[in-house]
């Protein structure tokens, strides 16, 4: 039925992708567009890598700050530590700060402190806490509730059976979450840049409105090479942590 359902889906959302009518040599437009890409200026590197640094400082300080403030979200939001009207409250209000897109996030933190890297910084950890807030309580549910209750019918308190009831088990999905949330921000502190929040994407949009795009493709380039970085740096930290939730 699931299957059914998505296939009718996909038919019904076909219309979307109409031609717009006009013939247009698509290989032609995507190799003449993509040529002005090529090869990339690397000349630049030595103005642009202060914001590449300044992007994984944004996005550094953001992933900490809403992992800090998720976890005790994250409980009020699982129904296996909080009663069922503050789960629901909580579970609204994650949704309602994934609804708005971390774009507009940035777009009202600008508003309010203004033009830095402190905005994108605040826009970045709302837009993060939403997710993590989500992934942890979903951790703190998957865990065995059996250990937690046992722990409160010897004499534990709700912190005590969090701690060493459900923690044990959600502790390697926490770090794995909060680790990709480290590679999406870097991504999401290019892109906010776009807007005056700081980091290596006011770069992006300087190169894009005078259509310089071989410098437009180093930026890119050296993008993909951080997050590759950490990429590769998340998946040895993940086989670290793997031991430890089996």
């Amino acid at each position: 039925m699931a299957f059914l359902l998505l296939l009718l889906a996909v038919l019904f959302s076909l219309p979307v992708i109409a031609p717009s009518g006009r013939t247009l040599d698509y290989a032609a437009n995507l190799t003449r567009f993509l040529s002005r890409f090529w090869p990339p200026d690397f000349s630049i590197l030595p103005q642009i890598l202060p914001s590449l640094w300044e992007t994984f400082q944004m996005a550094v300080l953001a992933t900490t700050a809403a992992a800090l403030l998720s976890i005790p979200v994250a409980a009020a939001a699982s129904k296996t530590t909080a009663p069922t009207p503050v789960v629901a409250l909580m579970r609204f209000l994650l949704n309602a700060i994934r609804a708005i897109p971390g774009l507009v996030w940035a777009l009202l933190t600008v508003a309010v402190l203004g033009a830095n890297p402190g905005a994108g910084v605040l826009a970045l950890s709302i837009y993060s806490i939403g997710y993590l807030g989500k992934f942890f309580s979903d951790a703190f549910e998957s865990a065995d509730p059996g250990v937690s209750e046992a722990l409160r019918a010897t004499g534990a308190d709700r912190l005590q059976a969090f701690q060493y009831g459900i923690w044990p088990h959600a502790r390697p999905i926490v770090w794995s979450h909060i680790l990709w949330m480290l590679e999406y921000n870097i991504r999401s502190a290019a892109i906010i840049g776009y807007v005056g929040a700081g980091g290596i994407g006011s770069w992006l949009h300087t190169y894009q409105e005078f259509y310089q795009w071989n410098n437009f493709a180093a930026v890119l380039t050296c993008i993909l090479a951080a997050v590759i970085i950490l990429d590769f740096a998340g998946s040895r930290i993940r086989r670290e942590l793997a031991p430890t939730a089996q």
